[in-house]
């Protein structure tokens, strides 16, 4: 197995390469990768024969990593619960401490007499002068892959260039061969003599206190790798079969649910990618990985554009004319936006910390070409409430949507919320669920109640303007200002 840096385990042994036998610990550096199943830099680690320090650090600075949104918070608190119950099980334990990387890391070698960091290499962030600035006080840096299938170098166009549109990326993808199988968790972690200090979870302040909103968070997820691998087994050995099929059904238990575990790194993209290959052939498993591959995708552009929340891939789009309105953004974020489709979307989100797919899809295309406001606003909203807000996915998604991405949406492709909801759901469970005030409107009025008749409104219950809102906005008004909007920047 290889490391990204190009060292072999085989050659760490006791001594990393150097030929110096040594008994000083190695850290551990755990990120997005709160595993001990498919983990390359723990196997390294192990392979030392060493002690080995598990350590994860919360930078609020942003040196490492975009600050955690608030969903994300809660259930890093969950995942790092689970880990380190999980290396207690083991012999080991897990060093919590708050700061930048590079201040830690050092630190941390020096209190333990650690001289080697082993690390899993995460697409969006320059790690190398981090890497040098440990070298630089004699500490040796090992960076190892599984964060992804392949590791962004190993997919190219003929030209050697990376890809900008997804199709003949995973075309390229699927010519390869398979990503490696997952090493299993270690039984046994060597523990060092003495621990160094740690934080208490609690003191980092991941949970919310008053108001404690988290209360359908808690309803809805269990944070941990052992709930991840329940869910992949469940979901193979059922929901796949037809994902192809009932996947875009809002209303549909379909899914996988697996979406904030591999954003946490709870499980690996490669085991799920084997545990579907093997069990689970079907047109449903082939579309399920190639939902996988779209994760995949957005993390290699992450890795070519760290600055992908921030500046649309298309230069065109920096001077697009957004509308700025508080009001608007603030009903669209509260779920008032008149629309049920996208109320019930967004109150979902704001309930479990997650959203179905497609209604990602529809809401993200509702804030950015009916309304006409910034994806960056949407993009900053869905990273602070979204669970699994992930660096790649969450921006390179709303850019797709936006129509300023790689591989985008055409602009003029506007989601019309009506026709969106009659088509995936049909009989109205989804909106009657996160809407309840619409609940008693009969199915045929239930995704346009202001078309309903005054009578049909009466007997359900429903006042327009009063119990629900008027829809913010006229759909065919919206879309031809948006269009125009997007021809005045000269860019059709």
């Amino acid at each position: 197995m290889n490391g990204v840096s190009g060292d072999r385990v085989s050659r760490l042994g006791s001594c990393f390469g150097d030929g110096t036998v040594t008994t000083a610990p190695v850290l551990l550096w755990l990120r997005r990768d709160l595993r001990l199943t498919d983990h390359p830099a723990l196997v390294a680690a192990l392979a030392a024969g060493r002690p080995v320090v598990p350590v994860s650090i919360l930078d609020d600075t942003g040196e490492d990593a975009r600050a955690l949104g608030g969903a994300a918070r809660w259930w890093l608190h969950g995942s790092l619960t689970s880990l380190a119950r999980d290396l207690d099980a083991r012999g080991s334990g897990l060093i919590l401490r708050r700061g930048g990387a590079r201040r830690v890391l050092s630190d941390l070698a020096r209190e333990t007499g650690a001289d080697t960091v082993v690390w899993t290499r995460q697409p969006g962030r320059d790690e190398a002068p981090l890497a040098e600035h440990l070298t630089a006080q004699g500490v040796t840096v090992r960076r190892y892959g599984g964060a992804l299938l392949y590791e962004p170098e190993a997919v190219r166009t003929r030209q050697g260039q990376p890809f900008r549109v997804f199709t003949p990326f995973w075309r390229q993808v699927l010519s390869l061969d398979p990503p490696p199988r997952p090493a299993p968790a270690p039984e046994h972690i060597p523990a060092p003599d003495v621990w160094p200090n740690s934080d208490a979870l609690e003191d980092w302040g991941l949970l919310p206190t008053r108001p404690d909103w988290a209360g359908g968070l808690r309803a809805t997820w269990v944070p941990g790798e052992a709930a991840a691998v329940a869910l992949l087994e469940a979901f193979v050995d059922g929901a796949i079969g037809h994902y192809d099929a009932r996947r875009d059904q809002l209303g549909a238990e379909a899914t996988s649910m697996l979406s904030p575990h591999l954003r946490f790194g709870e499980i690996g993209p490669r085991r799920i990618w084997h545990a579907v290959r093997d069990r689970a052939a079907s047109a449903g498993a082939e579309t399920f990985l190639r939902e996988l591959g779209w994760r995949e995708f957005c993390h290699h552009l992450l890795h070519q554009h760290p600055a992908l929340h921030e500046i649309p891939l298309q230069d065109r789009f920096a001077a697009f004319p957004w509308r700025d309105d508080a009001d608007h953004l603030a009903a669209w974020q509260g779920g008032r936006t008149g629309y049920p489709v996208v109320d019930a979307a967004m109150r979902q989100l704001w309930q479990t910390g997650w959203m179905h797919n497609r209604a990602r899809m529809i809401t993200a295309s509702f804030l950015v070409k009916d309304l006409r406001l910034d994806w960056r606003a949407g993009e900053r909203w869905f990273w602070d409430t979204l669970v699994d807000a992930c660096p790649a996915n969450n921006p390179g998604s709303w850019q797709w949507v936006a129509g300023c991405g790689a591989d985008a949406a055409p602009y003029f492709r506007v989601f019309n919320p009506v026709l969106q909801g009659e088509k995936f759901d049909p009989e109205g469970a989804f909106v009657r669920r996160w809407v309840p005030e619409l609940a008693r409107l009969p199915t045929r009025w239930i995704h346009a109640p202001w078309r309903a008749p005054a009578e049909a409104l009466d007997q359900a219950g429903v006042a327009l303007g009063d119990t629900y809102p008027r829809p913010l906005v006229d759909h065919a008004e919206a879309r031809k200002a948006a269009l125009e909007a997007f021809r005045a920047t000269g860019a059709d």
